[in-house]
């Protein structure tokens, strides 16, 4: 009897836990669907729900949602964002001024330029003063310059900040220069600068600098938004000097690391129309973690003196924008190149339009080199990134791979007339889920200078073949394409 009820018990729970697992699927399908995502990264999720149902839907609420669509993140309606929109405005009413399509630079990149105007309202600029900063060495030293040149304010945005050397001697400067009476103020991602310790933070704190988490992240009460993290990396002194690019504020820039060898990335500076649109990027980010709103235009957006002629638009990207606009402009100048296209990225996981247009702009005859590290500092990303060589050699893409060191640079350069240096790396991460920037630059010079340096680059690389492709070990290729699976949810 009691052999029987404790069958009947057991075929009971087996039923009750096949019907409880089927309707489970059914709704999270049905959930998945209707948010009318990337069908790649939908079916991957679809993937990890189906064979991990219970971890799989902790990680689906933590990493899946897409906020973008629920608008979680609001715009911060600010007196500045308004003042842009009026800009833009009045620019794409202008755009088509036969007086204005006599500049080469305009003419030429018209369709980009009116594209980040309606996508991510991104004023064009066009008095700036612009120096390429090609390692850590050059980069810092004209961060540290302009630090201790501050008089007014000091505002820092950082994806990771690191306790070492470099972090500490930076913190000394700003804490110098709060101690002068420099406003100085500092936002620091949450997750990217997870190691940074209350020490360091009290300091600068004791100090009077005003230090902000970007979305704390406090376990067990772990939300969503742990996944939207913001990547930017922006410095903006006295309202007029300004900087952004790949760098951050870590000492392995400077002297790398024993695993990955020399660390080598590029950085901006930059003075002028382009440095107040960084500075109201900050202001915005800045209300978003503080609810203080930074209102002294005279002080924090000071008229520029500067009279040289670079075009640039400032383009920020992320959860709380309409658009992903900056991937959007990497498609429209990938599939408006002419002759030649090079790209620079870490991690090299692009979505399926990006992909798609790098391997037709390819096939249609232009050359397309793309450099990617033979190293990384994350391992499924590294098989993930290797996961799409092959198709891309089969597509007549020339691809690179980085072998002095670590390349964290997140270059394109176009037809030697357009480029974009910034924070957004190659991958679907940084095109729908982090808060990025970057700049997109139309001059010869400036493009001509970057494509030089990549150029130099590529005797550092190796070139991929495709006899060496096809010699690698087997357990690569599983490496890759379980890699590759799961890249969408990375």
């Amino acid at each position: 009897m009691i052999d029987t009820l404790l069958l009947f018990t057991m075929s009971d729970f087996k039923t009750v836990m096949t019907i409880a697992y089927v309707v489970f699927m059914v709704l999270m399908l049905t959930f998945v669907v209707q948010e009318k995502r990337d069908p790649v990264k939908a079916l991957s999720w679809i993937v990890v729900l189906a064979l991990l149902p219970i971890v799989g839907f902790i990680l689906y609420v933590v990493f899946g949602r897409n906020h973008r669509k629920e608008k979680i993140f609001n715009r911060k309606e600010l007196r500045d964002l308004e003042q842009l929109d009026e800009l833009t405005r009045q620019q794409l009413y202008q755009i088509g001024n036969p007086a204005l399509l006599l500049k080469n630079e305009i003419n030429d990149n018209r369709d980009i330029i009116t594209l980040l105007l309606n996508n991510s309202k991104a004023p064009l600029t066009l008095h700036n003063r612009i120096q390429v900063l090609n390692n850590g060495e050059e980069t810092f030293a004209a961060i540290k310059k302009a630090l201790r040149a501050a008089r007014s304010s000091i505002h820092l945005e950082y994806y990771i900040i690191e306790d070492d050397p470099l972090g500490r001697e930076i913190a000394d400067l700003l804490i110098a220069k709060a101690n002068e009476g420099v406003e100085v103020r500092l936002i620091y991602d949450d997750v990217g600068s997870w190691g940074l310790s209350r020490h360091y933070i009290g300091r600068l704190r004791k100090a009077g600098v005003q230090v902000y988490p970007f979305m704390k992240v406090v376990f067990p009460w772990l939300t969503s938004k742990v996944n939207y993290r913001n990547h930017r990396k922006i410095l903006v002194v006295d309202g007029t000097v300004a900087f952004t690019g790949g760098i951050n504020i870590a000492q392995r820039y400077l002297t790398g690391t024993k695993k990955m060898g020399p660390w080598r990335d590029t950085h901006l500076r930059l003075e002028g129309d382009g440095a107040n649109i960084l500075q109201v990027i900050f202001m915005t980010d800045w209300f978003f973690v503080s609810k203080q709103r930074l209102s002294d235009h005279r002080k924090y957006l000071p008229r520029t003196h500067i009279r040289e002629e670079h075009l640039v638009q400032i383009a920020a990207s992320g959860p709380d924008s309409d658009w992903a606009s900056i991937m959007q402009a990497f498609f429209s100048a990938i599939t408006h190149a002419q002759h030649h296209i090079y790209i620079s990225s870490p991690y090299f996981m692009p979505n399926e339009a990006i992909l798609t247009a790098v391997k037709v702009a390819a096939l249609s005859g232009i050359d397309v080199r793309v450099m990617i590290p033979s190293r990384s500092d994350s391992k499924i990303v590294y098989w993930a990134s290797r996961s799409y060589i092959g198709e891309l050699i089969d597509a007549k893409v020339k691809v690179y791979l980085y072998r002095k060191g670590f390349n964290h640079s997140k270059l394109i350069m176009i037809d030697s007339q357009f480029c974009s240096v910034g924070t957004a790396n190659m991958d679907i991460r940084s095109f729908e889920d982090n808060f990025e920037v970057s700049a997109m630059i139309y001059d010869q010079g400036l493009t001509r200078e970057l494509e030089l340096a990549f150029l130099e680059d590529l005797g550092r690389c190796r070139l991929v073949t495709r006899e060496y492709w096809e010699t690698r070990p087997l357990l690569h290729n599983i490496y890759e394409a379980i890699s590759r699976l799961f890249s969408p949810l990375l």
